[in-house]
């Protein structure tokens, strides 16, 4: 695998908390955006990477990014590790027993009128929109062990559909939790070994699981490797689609890929549902001799027509264009929509450029990052008064080489050629990092 130095351009870490209230902005900040958006990513605690790669950055220290608008203007920015027995360790040590042994360094979702940092599979924890911990979650008791970094939130029932994946048994617990937070479903769901599963989908009935071809090999760790995972091409993939509120699990073959992020899922009829997902051929494929990895490809949008009633998959790829991190009007979660948004992925290790696909047209538009920059996901706000799917903007972190500093920039999500309507201007960097969320009407309360 192409390593790179982790500590120099856009995934370089920040070694210190900070609170900015003088921003310049360029262009004019629409008066919809009245709430924070916050970016969750590692950043290790001495503010230096040890070792390169992936699997290098991944298991960093967590640390969120927000930046407030209120309504036409930008309130500021501020960043903050999250509160936790790896933090203390290293910057209060009396007060280790005080914070949970978590590290939520991958997303940020509000349900239940809370809002939680995520782990891949560990325990979230609750936070504040101004970014200060409040510990583990008050108002999920199904969660309190740990879930993926990806549920889903139904917008019409309020519903949180999640799993846990664990490298022990049982390696498989899925979950819903009502609109309270409540759990209303817990499973255990067998599998035949422990499977990297990153994301998961839902229709309105049901959910779609991802048992595919990486996995865990421990002896990876006798070796060198700092994270147990490689690619299993002996062990094929394949979707499994239980209904909402359990029952058996149906599982179809699909050739042999990873899935790192879905973009969407929905019932195309009784019979019939579409996943749409980025998919790649292979990844953490280890090299003959095991002692390294090959360079992963870059991701690609793939459509799978799942049929219930045969218990075949249509795999279709859509386009050539590398991309990953995809977003969505998230009030279309689950429902047939039209609108998908990505950052475009030119290289295996830059994410430069966002584009949107239209489903009904076939087309691909974009807006183009110059060479050297590098920017995050999009994240879709919705306008006050939207009338229509992609009524809104996009919000964007984008790192700027010449300066090491980042912006954080509003598109129109109806026009993303015609460029940015503001630009906020940070005199520091946002470090890569992996997802994030826009949190309406800022507030010091838990939500």
């Amino acid at each position: 695998m192409t390593t790179f130095d982790l500590n120099a351009g856009a995934v370089a870490p920040v070694a210190h908390e900070m609170e900015l209230t003088a921003l310049r902005v360029t262009g004019t900040v629409p008066d919809d955006l009245d709430g924070v958006l916050v970016r969750n990513g590692p950043n290790p605690l001495s503010g230096r990477f040890e070792g390169d790669g992936v699997l290098s950055w991944w298991p960093e220290a967590a640390m969120l990014h927000g930046i407030a608008f209120e309504r036409g203007r930008v309130g500021g920015y501020r960043n903050r590790w999250l509160r936790t027995q790896r933090w203390a360790r290293a910057h209060a040590p009396e007060s280790m027993s005080t914070w949970p042994d978590t590290n939520p360094n991958v997303n940020v979702i509000r349900h239940a009128g809370e809002t939680l940092a995520l782990a891949e599979g560990g325990a979230p924890l609750a936070i504040t929109s101004t970014l200060d911990t409040l510990g583990p979650a008050r108002r999920h008791p199904g969660i309190a062990t740990g879930m993926t970094a990806h549920p889903k939130i139904d917008p019409r029932t309020g519903e949180l559909v999640t799993f846990r994946a664990d490298w022990k048994a049982p390696f498989l617990r899925y979950g819903v939790s009502d609109a309270r937070g409540e759990p209303t479903v817990d499973v255990e769901i067998a599998l035949p070994a422990p499977s990297m599963m990153h994301d998961i989908a839902i229709t309105e009935t049901y959910s779609i699981l991802l048992d595919l071809n990486v996995g865990y090999d421990f002896a990876m760790l006798a070796r060198g490797h700092r994270m147990p995972l490689r690619w299993h091409h002996e062990r094929g993939s394949r979707l499994g689609v239980i209904p909402r509120h359990g029952g058996e699990v149906r599982w179809f073959e699909i050739a042999p890929c990873f899935i790192q992020h879905v973009v969407n899922a929905y019932d195309a009829d009784e019979t019939t549902i579409v996943l749409d997902a980025v998919r790649y051929p292979w990844f953490l494929r280890l090299t003959a001799d095991g002692g390294a990895f090959e360079d992963n490809p870059v991701g690609v949008l793939w459509r799978y027509r799942i049929d219930l009633k045969s218990g075949t998959v249509e795999e279709t790829q859509v386009g050539e264009d590398g991309i990953e991190l995809p977003r969505i009007n998230e009030q279309w979660t689950g429902r047939p929509y039209r609108y998908g948004y990505a950052a475009e992925q030119p290289t295996p290790v830059e994410l430069r450029g966002i584009v949107r696909y239209d489903w009904h047209r076939g087309t691909l538009e974009r807006y183009a990052v110059p060479r050297g920059d590098q920017n995050s996901e999009p994240v879709f706000v919705p306008r006050r008064t939207a009338t229509a799917e992609d009524d809104g903007w996009l919000l964007c972190c984008v790192y700027r080489r010449a300066t090491d500093t980042s912006d954080v920039i509003v598109l129109n999500a109806c026009d993303l050629a015609a460029g940015p309507v503001a630009t906020v201007h940070l005199p520091t960097r946002i470090p890569a990092g992996f997802h994030g969320a826009w949190l309406a009407n800022q507030g010091r309360s838990v939500a």
